[in-house]
């Protein structure tokens, strides 16, 4: 058994929806454990992560102005690949307790018009953030098995997720996509 084994019997594995406004974060056998904002508080001058998620959307409109505010994520899509990744580990390490030992294996859902090169993005942020397996899944597939549709049936299953950066929209039959569109207009726009 290698080395690498032996810590994955110590990890739980994950759902992440790395969201525009929220980001979720599902532990297998313990439900959700981290649904907080998709903000990082960082000091311009060091470079120091000074908060993130719902410490960092506390400190908005109270900081000095050396401190910002930032919002990696747009239209549901990494805008920012470096504070995706702080931001990631962040949530990672509180989903295991801060265990830094843990590398967990990670499903993290996708709007499902992305690029190759922003599917890629995702994947290496997560990988940067101590993933020992990445996989990403689309997000209106994720949306219809949780909401618990017969997503195996030869029959159309219509799931519409509107989440704060896009809306995805799909048909979904014999545990496929048979359609899907994504817009990138959704809560935060209403």
């Amino acid at each position: 058994m290698s080395l690498r084994s032996v810590f994955s019997l110590f990890s739980s594995d994950l759902a992440i929806d790395l969201g525009t406004a929220n980001t979720c974060v599902y532990a297998r056998g313990k439900g959700i454990v981290v649904n907080e904002p998709s903000i990082v508080a960082i000091n311009k001058v060091t470079g120091r992560i000074e908060a993130v998620g719902r410490d960092a959307k506390d400190m908005l409109g109270r900081t000095p102005g050396n401190i910002v505010a930032i919002k990696p994520m747009k239209d549901g899509v990494i805008a920012d690949f470096e504070v995706t990744e702080k931001m990631l580990t962040y949530f990672i390490k509180k989903a295991h307790n801060r265990n830094v030992w843990v590398r967990p294996r990670i499903v993290i859902g996708v709007p499902s018009e992305i690029t190759q090169v922003e599917k890629r993005a995702v994947k290496d942020s997560a990988y940067r953030a101590k993933a020992s397996e990445v996989h990403l899944v689309e997000e209106a597939m994720a949306a219809a098995i949780g909401a618990g549709m017969p997503i195996t049936e030869p029959s159309g299953n219509m799931i519409v997720d509107i989440g704060g950066g896009t809306t995805d929209i799909a048909v979904i039959s014999l545990a496929g996509i048979v359609y899907s569109k994504a817009v990138r207009v959704a809560g935060n726009e209403m």
